[in-house]
């Protein structure tokens, strides 16, 4: 069995050393989205390779901070980049950040990611709220850990993301005039972008979109009872869906090109989610 609770104390006694913030929520911030932590104020960013035990980022886009501070008078704390499986770590260390969150309090977290559309009706420069997800992973982060009851080994994964945090995330987008799709993402393991003839079976198989992240963190964070909402930033269609070559820059550009309107529409849904 895999023991992380010494890791997660260790980890949490440093961020206390710097830190005596209690955040509710958190999100987790995808490719090119990192810019959100600069609309924080009260701000106290930690190097995520100061941290003993957590895992760090290698892929351009995640700067590997986590960032403590206030989103119009709500405490919350973002994690600037994630790391994912495709970089070689197991999926229990690429949930370790969430297991943190769970540590430091929070009880709600926004989950968001770069994604290709799979959807044809889809567009780059979409946001897509995520109302379930299909894990092509082929693995389970929960794998080989301590579960403490069967209760947590065995993790009801209906309403994973949170049906009154979608309807408030709804309802704000119409507030705002932010044209929001929905759609349930697809993960796949990566680090190559999908065959035509892959993304042709996802379509089949109920998914709007891909990634190569998210699911495994929404897994733990089900596990650990903290409440999700996901949103995905449509960066690409999707190999197949058009002609158009594929690569990691493109994401991140277009991540950047629609970062206004999800900073605006992120922290509008903070305040309703805050007191949901």
């Amino acid at each position: 069995m895999i023991e992380l609770e010494s890791q997660l104390s260790e980890s949490f006694t440093y961020i206390r050393t710097k830190t005596a913030a209690t955040p509710g929520v958190a999100i987790i911030l995808g490719s090119g989205l990192g810019h959100f932590v600069d609309e924080l104020t009260e701000v106290t960013a930690i190097s995520c390779r100061d941290i003993p035990h957590y895992p760090i980022s290698t892929v351009a886009g995640h700067a590997g901070r986590m960032v403590f501070g206030q989103s119009n008078g709500i405490s919350i704390v973002a994690l600037q980049g994630r790391v994912h499986s495709y970089e070689g770590y197991p999926l229990h260390l690429v949930t370790y950040p969430v297991r943190l969150l769970a540590k430091l309090g929070v009880s709600s977290l926004i989950v968001t990611n770069a994604a290709g559309a799979v959807n044809p009706s889809f567009s780059p420069g979409n946001l897509m709220l995520i109302t379930d997800h299909i894990n092509f992973s082929f693995s389970n982060p929960l794998i080989g850990l301590d579960p403490g009851s069967e209760k947590n080994r065995f993790v009801d994964m209906a309403n994973s993301y949170d049906p009154i945090f979608q309807e408030l995330a709804h309802q704000t987008a119409n507030q705002l005039g932010i044209p929001i799709r929905t759609g349930v993402l697809f993960m796949a393991k990566g680090p190559t972008y999908e065959t035509a003839a892959e993304v042709r079976m996802i379509r089949t198989l109920g998914g709007d979109a891909v990634t190569m992240s998210t699911v495994p963190e929404v897994i733990a964070a089900r596990q650990l009872g903290i409440r999700v909402m996901g949103l995905s930033c449509i960066t690409n269609m999707a190999t197949g869906v058009t002609g158009q070559k594929l690569d990691h820059h493109e994401v991140t550009v277009v991540a950047g090109q629609i970062a206004t309107t999800f900073v605006k529409l992120v922290n509008a849904i903070i305040q309703r989610i805050a007191v949901a």
